[in-house]
Formats: structure tokens, C-alpha cells, sequence
């Protein structure tokens, strides 16, 4: 007979029992070797570096954990200490290589334990999390992620910089055994010494103090190792757009491209991409800090909507990356979530303009007229064009004006940019330019040119903006001057929709300023005043709202609440709003990029110069 345990009438002691002895779910095991391998990790670096923490109570739990090993235990402790932290973070993420270093290093430690210490305890803590590894090894089937060269050189940077501190941590750890006083450089001396394995400044009393310099040596021999490894190891560069990749998308751009503004951005060479089993569908992505961003709705038919869906997170398991989707419509939305069982959540509104209903006329647009009727008194023109329409010495021209007349150091642009301009095979972009009739071509290397305005196809009769650029020395409004000018070209050209700027956070700035807003909302709507300083988020959504435009929501997909704040932080990488990148002695040039005409250029929806205007 079963006995009930008090408080869960549901489950029997029997049932606890044999769950118990089953241990924990496979799917948990990543997780829960992770967090003891940190915490192992933790104790040990404690150990190896604090005497007073190995002649503490907290000792006997460092007696029984793996590098508290023999002779050298300190500087043992400290080395594998390091390493299990190191391996932490990939057995999280069911990295088949850090599987396989904690195979190795388990084994090592247990043996070391039974020789040096005889700790029954030590060998049984060291061999339960190996059996958990090699019993759900199958959780471990991550592959690599995308990495080049110069993750050594940032290895050898971070690691030393480390080192280094904690070489600072252990000279000073010894007060009692230290000869005088040693200074700060001093002991900084001692510590780079020692990280060589060369005795410093830093005097002992009775001699050399070997846990010091066993530890420094431990410490700058770790360093080299990891900074070779990664030097040496097989390299897994970035997916990048082949030119077979594009073909095919193209392809179905032609045919469904004008079901999503966002999609003709999906043709940017930076991104990978992975296509239904039908080839009728396709998703484009980018990996950024283990997250793989898609951005828009997937291209080509609805239908084969889902296979390709599916191959996205198929490829995402694989590799162990957050999913996400940034910028989808509320169609895309929809399909992501029923396919996924992922989240969506509103990110703002796109500014959608119908042509056919666009004027100048009326109060609403009183402001407008009246700027872009002074700049043309001041003697601008504009000239609305198709770029295959434009002589290859006035797109380089255009090229180089853009470039120099970026607001950023950093290229900005991902969901909405496609990262060139003129390029032979986008012969259906617009092209907006503005032009001062009494610019004398000795004030600028660019003549009479003096604001650009750059749209990539959406569909047969639609174009979606990609970027703004103007020149610093001329006048206020010569966005809503060229965007205008575009607006009222657009029937000539065959346009009879036009997408403008994305508005983060839209319907939150709208509803927070007007009467009768909550205390909740008009503190979310002060907030984003206030991000609007680095952002542009309150500017763009004013900017937008000028030219009377219907307002389409976008969302973000993804799997969890808590994956947000990465989703976040990588999309910000991705956008050019977080530089991460190496510095430009280390950057490798990606192949594709020295191939193609303009792929060096990455201008952005989001960069324009909207508080200038």
C-alpha cells in the first residue's frame, strides 16, 4: 500500500522514490551541470587564492572538490577552477565541445583526488556529474558557434586582463609572509613576472613562497593555452549570402515580394539563410551573441511558410542560438507562434504611406508645405530616379556622399537596411536626390548634390525607404523635401505605396501624451523621452507622423520572457548601436564583400539626421 505525503495528495512516496533514483529530466541536465560546474569553479579559484578559506570551516567542502589536488593543490585549484568556469557557460548551452573538456577533466580530477588525497567523497562528487554527461550526452549535440580569428586575440586581451587581477589578489592574499611593504607597481611587476614563470620583486620571508609563484604560473600558462587553442582550432566563419542564395531569393521576391515592405532587406550579404524543403519559402537571419535574429516575415509563399519556419528552428537547436524575430508583421506573427508555440510581443509601427491619397493640401500638412516651399526658394531641386537609370560615375559619386555624410562612425542597419547602394542587380531602387543650382563645385567634393534618399523595391508597385543621408552644410528639410518629392514621383514610376521609417514603441508615445493617460503610461511614454536622447525614438515617430501615414504594427517573436534583455542587447549589436567588432587591424574582409560591388557599404533606415530636419 501506498503511502499519501502530507501537502501533495497527487504524488506517493513510492513515486518520489523511484523518481528520485531516476534523477533529474535530460532536458534539465545542461542546466544543472552548468550551475555546478560554476559553483565548483567558484570554491576552487577560493581555494587556490585565499589561505584563510583553506584553513577555514569552508575547507572541508574544498577538500572534496575537483583541483584541491597533491603538492601544487593551490595552483591546481586555481587552474581548474578557471577552466570549469570556462566550461560553464558552454555545458549551459549543450556545447558538444565543452561536453567533451568536461569528460576529459572530470576523469583527471577523480584520479588526482583517489592519489593525491584518498577522498572517497571527492572521486563519488566527480564521477556523478560524469555519468550525468555521458548518460544524457545526447543534450550535448550544440554545435559551434560562428567564430573567426581574432576571438584569440580577444581571448588572450580578456584572459590576461584577468590574470592579472587576480595574480593582484593572490600577492596581496599573503600579508603575513611578505617582506616590508611592496607598492602597487610593485606587486604589478611581481604578478607579470610570475605569470612567466619568472620570480618578481616581491620579497618572502623564508624564501620563495611557491603557492604564490605556482599560482601565477598556473595562471599564465592557462592564458597561452586557451589564446592557442583558439588560434589553432577549425574556424566556423558567419553564413553569408551566396550567390545561389540570392538567385533563389530574388526569385521569390518576384513573386510574392510584395506581400512584406521589410522583405527585399532580406537580400543583404551579411545574412544566412535557410529555405523550406519545397524551396518556396525562405528565412534570413543573422547570429549575434548566440541569438539568431530574423527580421521581417519569411519570403515567398505562405504556405510553405511553416517549412521554412521549421528549418530556422531546426538550425537553431542545433547550435544551441535564442531564436527571435524582429520587425515581423502581425501576419508573420501569427504564423511564428502557431508553428513555434514562441511569444510575440507589439514593438512599435511602421509609417506606411498610400500614395494615391497623399497631398500636400489641408491643415495637417501645413507645416510640411511650408518647409519644402522655402527650400525650393533657396534654389534646391530634386530628381527622382530609378537607379538603373543613373551613370556609373554619378552612383559612385552617390556612394561616396553617402559614406561621408553618415551621422555614426558605426554602420548602422540590419531589419531595415540592405547595405548598398547602386549595385547592378538592384535596378528597380529609387533614388531621391537634392541639389543646390548655385552650389559652386569648388565648396564641395560633391558638387550641387546635397541630401540623398535611398528605396529598395516592395513588390511591382511599392518601395520601402532605406536610408537618409544629407550633407551637414545644408539646409533644415531636406528629408521631408526629398521624401515628398519621392511621394509625388511615385505614380510616374509605378509606386502606389510607400513605407517610411519604423516607430519603436508607437501606440505608447501616442496614447502617453493624451488626455486622461494613466500613471503608468505617461511614466513608459517619460522613459521613452528619455531614450529618445541616444535613440531617436520620440523624433522618428514625429518625423513619421507628418506625412499623415497609416501606421502598420510590427512585433518581436521569441521564446521567453527572461530571453528578452539578449534579444534586446543583440539587436542593438546588430543595428550598429553596440559595437562589439575587433578593431580594424584584426577585421577580416568576408569574402562575398571583396567580390561584390558595394558590400562594404551598410546604411541604415534608422541613421538618418530626423532632429537636424
Amino acid at each position: 500500500m501506498s503511502v499519501t505525503v502530507d501537502g501533495d495528495k497527487s504524488e506517493t512516496v513510492p513515486s518520489r522514490m523511484s523518481r528520485l533514483l531516476r534523477g533529474p529530466r535530460a532536458e534539465k541536465v545542461p542546466s544543472l551541470v552548468g550551475t555546478a560546474c560554476t559553483f565548483i569553479g567558484l570554491i576552487d579559484i577560493a581555494a587556490g587564492v585565499f589561505p584563510r578559506f583553506r584553513a577555514s570551516r569552508m575547507h572541508a567542502i574544498a577538500e572534496v572538490l575537483p583541483g584541491t589536488l597533491g603538492p601544487l593543490s593551490a595552483a591546481l585549484s586555481l587552474g581548474v577552477g578557471v577552466l570549469l568556469l570556462l566550461l560553464a557557460h558552454g555545458l549551459k548551452r549543450h556545447k558538444r565541445r565543452a561536453w567533451r573538456a568536461a569528460v576529459v577533466l572530470l576523469p583527471v580530477g577523480a584520479v588526482a583526488q583517489f592519489v593525491y588525497r584518498h577522498s572517497v567523497i571527492g572521486v563519488l562528487f566527480s564521477l556523478l556529474l560524469l555519468t550525468l554527461l555521458l548518460r544524457h550526452r545526447g543534450q550535448f549535440a550544440a554545435l559551434p558557434d560562428p567564430r573567426s580569428r581574432w576571438k584569440a586575440l580577444a581571448n588572450f586581451v580578456l584572459m590576461g586582463a584577468g590574470s592579472i587581477a587576480l595574480g593582484l589578489v593572490i600577492v596581496s592574499a599573503h600579508p603575513g609572509k611578505v617582506v616590508g611593504s611592496p607598492s602597487l607597481s610593485d606587486r604589478l611587476e611581481h604578478v607579470l613576472y610570475g605569470l612567466f614563470g619568472v620570480e618578481g620583486p616581491v620579497g618572502y620571508r623564508g624564501g620563495v613562497d611557491w603557492t604564490v609563484g605556482y599560482s601565477l604560473g598556473a595562471l599564465g600558462l592557462l592564458t597561452a593555452i586557451t589564446t592557442i587553442y583558439l588560434a589553432f582550432r577549425p574556424e566556423h566563419p558567419v553564413a553569408r549570402l551566396t550567390e545561389d542564395d540570392e538567385t533563389r531569393l530574388r526569385a521569390l521576391l518576384d513573386r510574392h515580394g510584395g506581400r512584406d515592405s521589410l522583405g527585399h532587406f532580406a537580400l543583404r550579404r551579411d545574412k544566412g539563410v535557410v529555405f523550406s524543403p519545397s524551396g518556396k519559402a525562405a528565412v534570413c537571419y543573422r547570429v549575434v551573441s548566440g541569438v539568431m535574429l530574423a527580421s521581417g516575415d519569411p519570403i515567398g509563399d505562405v504556405e510553405a511558410w511553416p517549412g521554412a519556419i521549421e528549418r530556422f528552428m531546426d538550425e537553431a537547436k542545433a547550435h544551441s542560438w535564442t531564436p527571435a524575430v524582429m520587425g515581423c508583421s502581425e501576419t508573420g506573427g501569427e504564423v511564428w507562434t502557431r508553428e513555434t508555440g514562441l511569444d510575440a510581443l507589439e514593438l512599435g509601427d511602421e509609417a506606411v504611406v498610400d500614395v494615391a491619397d497623399f497631398s500636400l493640401s489641408g491643415r495637417a500638412m501645413r507645416n510640411v508645405r511650408q518647409m519644402v516651399k522655402r527650400i525650393e526658394r533657396n534654389g534646391y531641386e530634386t530628381r527622382v530616379r530609378r537607379a538603373r537609370d543613373l551613370s556609373d560615375g554619378e552612383l559612385e559619386r552617390i556612394r561616396r556622399a553617402a559614406a561621408d555624410w553618415r551621422g555614426t562612425d558605426t554602420e548602422r542597419g540590419f531589419s531595415m537596411a540592405l547595405g548598398r547602394i547602386g549595385d547592378p542587380a538592384d535596378g528597380d531602387a529609387v533614388i531621391a536626390t537634392a541639389h543646390k543650382a548655385d552650389a559652386g563645385s569648388g565648396t564641395s567634393p560633391y558638387g550641387d548634390l546635397k541630401a540623398i534618399i535611398h528605396f529598395v523595391p516592395w513588390g511591382t508597385d511599392g518601395m520601402s525607404l532605406e536610408l537618409m543621408r544629407r550633407d551637414r552644410s545644408a539646409d533644415p528639410g531636406m528629408n521631408e523635401l526629398l521624401i515628398v518629392a519621392a511621394l509625388q514621383a511615385s505614380p510616374k514610376l509605378g509606386i502606389e505605396r510607400v513605407s517610411l521609417n519604423f516607430a519603436m514603441f508607437r501606440s505608447a508615445l501616442a496614447r502617453g501624451e493624451k488626455l486622461g493617460a494613466g500613471p503608468v503610461l505617461r511614466v513608459w511614454r517619460g522613459l521613452l523621452v528619455f531614450l529618445s536622447r541616444w535613440f531617436q525614438i520620440e523624433s522618428l515617430y514625429k518625423f513619421n507622423a507628418k506625412f499623415q501615414p497609416r501606421w502598420e504594427p510590427r512585433f518581436v517573436v521569441y521564446r521567453n520572457a527572461r530571453d528578452l534583455p539578449r534579444i534586446g542587447f543583440a539587436a542593438m549589436q546588430a543595428e550598429g548601436f553596440v559595437n562589439l567588432a575587433p578593431p580594424r587591424p584584426f577585421r577580416r574582409r568576408a569574402n562575398a564583400a571583396a567580390a561584390r560591388p558595394c558590400a562594404h557599404l551598410a546604411p541604415a533606415r534608422g541613421d538618418h539626421e530626423v532632429r537636424a530636419a
